[in-house]
């Protein structure tokens, strides 16, 4: 674990790992607000390029800032910027996870400049101003290789009434299985291991009022002529293909690469196939 100081004075804690050439891919998780070690080499693609993991304020090892409105995705740019300068990189390659790609966006927006090539890796797309409509999360959820499992007619009736926009905490809880690629014990422990190790108070803050600014947002998109990879995964209720097309259809040199089998975590389903594409991608 290495460290460096926030503009704000709150120390920040990354990790770095891999054996491959180059220089580090800057990887911002998502939760949101949830501790970096989730990632953890993302499939074997420390082997292929070094990761820096960022663990956002108030997550993992870093430092809990002193103003609580700091959590918000808009204010934690400049702690990206921050760990740019201090790795000495005129130019960074970044890749974002669902919430972690929020912050990528607004990174790009903020310093598109800065920025190589950007991985979006199952994208949240409110920054980007898109939304996901419920039979686009519904059918995602009903792939062949889940509808025979015993959990599934539960999980699915609650991700119904999310869609109905009637939903509960306790439905938001039962649709956990359509995150992932399969429902099993090590899915489960995964699951249950992000509640634990996410900051409950930063996520309230991470996308409140004034965080985004998609239009402008969208706007530096359509100029940005670096490349530009989105990963998404073929049963993910999150961020449904449809959902990952569009956002990739912002770009002017994006591609989409979609998993067959995958969910929310595509590192977990099919490490080698993650490894690979983004391996490819950032080579």
């Amino acid at each position: 674990m290495l460290t460096f100081t926030a503009p704000d004075g709150t120390e920040l804690a990354y990790h770095v790992s891999g054996s491959g050439s180059g220089d580090p891919l800057l990887c911002l998780p998502g939760g949101p607000l949830q501790d970096s070690a989730y990632l953890g080499d993302l499939g074997g693609l420390a082997a292929r390029r070094p990761l820096v993991r960022l663990d956002l304020r108030g997550t993992g090892a870093s430092g809990v800032p002193a103003d609580p409105a700091s959590y918000r995705c808009d204010r934690l740019v400049e702690d990206v910027e921050a760990l740019r300068a201090h790795l000495g990189l005129e130019t960074v390659d970044v890749l974002g996870h669902s919430a972690g790609a929020n912050l990528a966006a607004l990174y790009v927006t903020r310093y598109a400049e800065r920025v190589g090539r950007l991985v979006l890796v199952t994208p949240g797309a409110a920054a980007a101003g898109l939304d996901t409509s419920g039979e686009e999360r519904l059918a995602a959820a009903r792939q062949p290789w889940r509808e025979e499992e015993p959990w599934f007619a539960e999980a699915y009736a609650a991700l119904e009434e999310l869609a109905a926009e009637r939903g509960s905490a306790a439905a938001f809880a039962a649709v956990a299985p359509f995150f992932h690629g399969s429902w099993d014990e090590a899915a489960q422990e995964r699951q249950s291991e992000g509640h634990r190790l996410r900051n409950g108070e930063g996520a309230a803050v991470y996308g409140g009022e004034g965080a985004f600014e998609p239009a402008a947002t969208r706007a530096v998109f359509a100029a940005f002529g670096r490349p530009v990879l989105v990963v998404a995964g073929e049963g993910d209720a999150n961020t449904p293909v449809p959902t990952a097309a569009a956002y990739a259809a912002l770009f002017p040199r994006a591609e989409l690469a979609v998993l067959a089998g995958a969910g929310h975590f595509p590192w977990h389903d099919d490490a080698r196939w993650f490894a690979e594409t983004v391996g490819r991608f950032v080579a």
